[in-house]
């Protein structure tokens, strides 16, 4: 198919940008490329993925593009470059740097379900059924939501997916006018690298994979696997807080006890729900997801200290409602981002596994023993694809591509989302010349870290083609 070069224009709607960043000197310019709605009908029904560019800064030393997944699935990209793109300034000198909506998200023929008010309930509600009562409540609260993502959204529920997110991808590529695709995936921008890689082998450019996943294990693996990570996540928040002394973190007098101590806060919120400064409580839910949120970047951990004191010490749950809503796209005027619609439609398109609750409810124990306290609700979550109208397709989760080009796969030891065993595990499914780079750190992802190690290796690398040595560790 045939793909026009987009028309690029002042953006328009962009989010606010974090205190202390600049726009970009040469600032963002924002375009649609046309697509099929299905591929398997090119010249049928189209639509339009939306792309941002921040044109390379040396233009005369210019690569070409770089484009970047920043994860999910269900992320936006276009808001989350004009967030981040100061992160990348290194590499915006010789690459004009492009993200997109990947089709059913955002700005790119988003999936919609519910809006803001249903939204809240469902954040809100109990995802860690304790009694009969409970589970029937969570199962009939699933349902309800499907049914809602179908009446809404059922012409484009069989038309997003990693599959048809990859044809987009190398129609960007194209429109861009690259012979060969330059990327930058993060978490399940990685998936979607090494989906691309698979099908597109020979026009795979420099391509990096952060916060890797292995797309070969099943549902239940993926969820079991990072409910431990996080768990572990959380340690290691825990001992760092001791570290700060009781005035800081009057949580506990070592890590065990100040996890111990989170564990507890939350079962309360089960009961007893805390005021914050809004209308909205704090149940456990939210403080669940808003402790989970902060686990993603080391950066968040005084937040989530000081959230965890405000909800134990003051009986104020207002901080960590603030991170649970950042995790679940809820903006300040209460309106959400479609991430939550989009994951669903996106993962049970990736995917043909569809669990029970009775397989879930004998499965509730071993998340518990992995995560006493993301167990539970990690467990129940596996029901996210029950009853979807769409079968989804396990070819998405085949990566190989031996005769690819060098791609650079980063793990982080201390992730939570992205559990470490899952980046040598991508390496060896890619094959070929893949490599695997190591950091011994924490958080979700390595580049973004900021450690100087990894951000010189991955930099060489997409700057200069220096493929690092194999088994490199930073950290």
């Amino acid at each position: 198919m045939t793909v026009r070069a987009p028309k690029w224009k002042r953006c328009t709607g962009l989010p606010a940008r974090p205190p202390g960043t600049v726009t970009p000197p040469t600032g963002f310019r924002c375009a649609t490329v046309e697509v099929p709605l299905d591929h398997a009908r090119p010249s049928g029904e189209k639509i339009d993925i939306a792309l941002i560019k921040v044109p390379a800064a040396d233009p005369r030393r210019r690569i070409g593009s770089l484009v970047f997944n920043f994860g999910g699935p269900g992320g936006e990209g276009v808001g989350a470059l004009a967030q981040a793109a100061g992160r990348y300034a290194d590499l915006g000198a010789r690459y004009d740097l492009v993200a997109f909506d990947p089709r059913g998200v955002g700005r790119s023929a988003p999936v919609t379900c519910v809006g803001p008010r249903r939204m809240d309930e469902i954040a809100a509600r109990d995802d860690s059924p304790d009694t009969p009562a409970e589970e029937t409540a969570y199962v009939n609260g699933r349902a309800d939501y499907v049914k809602r993502c179908q009446a809404r959204s059922g012409r484009l529920l069989p038309h997003v997916g990693t599959l048809n997110a990859v044809r987009d991808l190398d129609l960007i590529r194209a429109a861009l006018g690259d012979e060969k695709l330059h990327y930058f995936g993060i978490s399940y921008g990685s998936w979607l690298g090494g989906a691309y890689a698979h099908r597109f082998p020979g026009r795979v450019g420099r391509a990096v994979l952060d916060g890797a996943v292995d797309t070969k294990i099943g549902s239940k693996d993926l969820a079991l696997q990072q409910a431990a990570a996080f768990q572990r996540a959380l340690g290691d928040f825990a001992a760092a807080c001791v570290r700060l002394g009781r005035r800081s973190c009057p949580l506990g007098k070592d890590g065990p006890s100040v996890v111990k101590s989170v564990g507890r806060l939350l079962a309360g919120l089960d009961r007893t729900p805390l005021n914050t400064s809004g209308r909205r409580r704090l149940t456990q839910s939210l403080g669940t997801t808003g402790v989970a949120a902060a686990l993603y970047s080391r950066d968040a951990w005084p937040y989530l200290a000081q959230g965890l004191v405000d909800a134990a010490e003051r009986r104020d749950g207002s901080l960590l409602l603030m991170l649970a809503d950042f995790q679940n796209g809820r903006r300040d005027d209460g309106t959400y981002s479609n991430l939550s619609a989009a994951n669903t439609a996106i993962t049970c398109a990736d995917g043909t596994e569809r669990h029970t609750p009775a397989g879930v409810r004998r499965l509730v124990p071993t998340f518990r023993e992995a995560s006493p306290i993301f167990g539970t609700s990690m467990a129940w979550g596996l029901l996210q694809c029950t009853g979807w109208p769409v079968q989804g397709d396990d070819a998405a989760r085949e990566v190989s591509a031996p005769s690819a080009a060098p791609i650079l796969v980063v793990g982080n030891t201390g992730d939570p989302a992205t559990p470490y065993a899952w980046a040598p595990a991508l390496t060896r499914a890619l094959g070929g010349r893949a490599t695997l780079l190591t950091l011994k750190g924490k958080g979700h992802g390595a580049y973004d870290t900021g450690d100087r190690c990894v951000r010189t290796t991955v930099n060489g690398y997409l700057l200069d083609g220096t493929v690092p040595p194999a088994g490199t560790t930073c950290g």
